[in-house]
């Protein structure tokens, strides 16, 4: 059986443990030279021996074999607290998609797996992790833990989210951003995947509520989930098409061709005020194209854990 073939064409959340293992194995392995090592407890690889470094990692029982001086180099251990934050409403289920697979991803499909993949890397390196989901309600809380127990149950609610199929239809990021902010007391690590749409609050309010995220001296990261072929550049055919929200029920029939231009132009206003405000609050600002790969992410990660640590 070739396990990479039955995973893709796997219904995706049957497998999200193995499927977070393969992301974050396909990414790592296109790394060639992580800038996260030190010295602890858990064996990474060896390094060339030289003159002038302490002798104390010295293995030499591999001296003995090759006859060369070789250190042992070891993953780093590291206090690192990390909360995720997922906005679980009715427009992150955009698009509608009947099988979810890692090669066909809508917003909240591309949310919950990267979600897990994050957490295997921080379950590698004995870091704590935490979970919040929102919507019209503060859904689910875990605060941030580093066990066996803690990673297995955050789990079972990102299978649980996956598989909703009646999500809440509002969102109320303003409310529950605020509620989250306050409960996370130690500094930390917050990475926030949402669609930042939402129809209960003014951009102010919002923008409020993502600056309270950065009290407590707490690094944040707006992951900004989209289909950037429809949500953005409104690419439709040319037909008469009725366009629903999904969060409010309101309608309107028109042909996308007839609003292309001016609906780009609001969309993209509005997603440049979002830039701009994030840097205003020194929040990092990532845009993510759901039907793109992981790497944005990732990388992400790597490099404000560095800055973090």
């Amino acid at each position: 059986m070739n396990l990479q073939s039955e995973l893709n064409n796997a219904s995706l959340f049957q497998n999200l443990e193995l499927l977070a293992n393969q992301v974050v194995e396909g990414f790592i392995s296109g790394i060639h030279k992580s800038p996260f090592h030190g010295f602890s407890a858990e064996f990474a690889e060896h390094k060339i021996y030289n003159k002038g470094e302490s002798t104390r990692h010295i293995d030499w029982k591999l001296f003995a074999k090759t006859d060369k001086l070789y250190t042992k180099r070891y993953e780093e251990e590291t206090n690192l607290r990390c909360h995720m934050i997922l906005d679980n409403s009715a427009s992150m289920y955009y698009p509608q998609v009947s099988n979810l697979s890692i090669d066909n991803l809508n917003k909240i499909g591309f949310g919950v797996l990267a979600i897990a993949a994050l957490m295997n890397i921080l379950k590698r390196q004995r870091d704590a992790v935490g979970l919040s989901v929102y919507s019209d309600t503060y859904q689910y809380y875990a605060p941030e833990k580093g066990s066996e127990r803690h990673h297995q149950m955050l789990l079972a609610k990102l299978n649980e989210i996956s598989l909703d199929t009646e999500p809440s239809k509002k969102t109320d990021t303003y409310t529950y951003l605020h509620q989250i902010a306050e409960k996370i007391k130690r500094r930390s690590l917050i990475f926030l995947f949402t669609d930042m749409f939402q129809n209960t609050t003014d951009d102010d309010q919002l923008f409020d509520a993502l600056r309270h995220l950065k009290y407590n001296k707490h690094e944040v990261v707006l992951f900004h989930l989209m289909d950037r072929d429809k949500e953005f550049h409104f690419n439709f055919e040319n037909t008469p098409k009725r366009f629903v929200d999904v969060e409010t029920g309101e309608h309107i029939d028109l042909y996308a061709e007839g609003v292309k231009e001016s609906y780009e132009k609001e969309v993209g206003a509005y997603f440049e005020m979002l830039k701009l405000r994030c840097a205003q609050y020194k929040i990092k600002y990532v845009e993510v194209d759901v039907h793109t790969d992981f790497s944005r992410v990732m990388n992400t990660y790597l490099v404000e854990r560095q800055k973090f640590l």
